[in-house]
């Protein structure tokens, strides 16, 4: 099959708690999944979950060419606590020209390799999740994205200094250094924050800026 009828097709390998989150997910948002594994019981459980689930080794770069790995664009390794394995399987699947490759690791030394074997993006799903949940435990945050070492989105319940206020009166910008995105009144959807928008109690806001000062901001009472 080429590749180009499988612009919206997504293999991932390994179907273990994450690699399987990862493929029903993408299920769900209309991609079709071709997943691999090499534990027949979790091809089992994921047969009818699945656009395709297949039983087969992935560190055999031939098998996964015979399954047409080579035609999808996208893939995701997902493979945990078997790095060999994580490792030969993402070299593979570069070798067999798949442009967008994400990588499951669970060590820094791991990450490292993958990268050098060709991994484009490298995921580390419980380091990143502990590191939210720390976030979101110290402070007031009810939610916290980091999108880069140093810019982070943070969801907050609004500061008592901005209730009452438009934002364009709070300066947020100016005296907290963070952009406030968008805005959640209780009962309501979400809405694009405009200078204009005026601050109510319990309002949620979704804000922008530098890591340090939007945790500072998502810290206030």
């Amino acid at each position: 099959m080429a590749r180009s009828t499988r612009d919206k097709s997504v293999l991932v390998i390994g179907l273990g708690r994450f690699g399987g989150a990862v493929a029903e997910t993408l299920v769900e948002l209309g991609c079709e999944v071709l997943g691999i594994d090499a534990d027949g019981e979790l091809v089992q459980r994921f047969s009818d979950r699945l656009t395709h689930v297949v039983e087969a080794d992935s560190t055999e770069e031939a098998a996964l060419r015979q399954l047409g790995a080579g035609d999808f664009s996208k893939a995701v390794v997902a493979i945990g606590t078997d790095i060999e394995s994580s490792i030969l399987t993402t070299s593979s699947l570069v070798d067999l020209g798949v442009a967008e490759i994400w990588a499951k690791a669970v060590t820094d030394a791991h990450g490292k390799i993958l990268a050098r074997v060709g991994a484009h993006h490298v995921v580390f799903p419980e380091h990143d999740m502990g590191e939210r949940l720390a976030h979101i435990v110290t402070g007031k945050m009810i939610d916290y994205i980091e999108l880069d070492p140093h810019f982070a989105l943070v969801e907050t319940e609004a500061p008592s200094a901005l209730v009452g206020k438009t934002l364009g009166e709070a300066e947020v910008r100016r005296r907290y250094g963070i952009t406030v995105v968008c805005i959640k009144t209780e009962g309501e959807a979400f809405t694009y924050a405009t200078a204009d928008t005026v601050v109510r109690p319990r309002d949620i806001l979704v804000v922008a800026g530098e890591t340090t000062k939007a945790e500072a901001f998502g810290a206030l009472d």
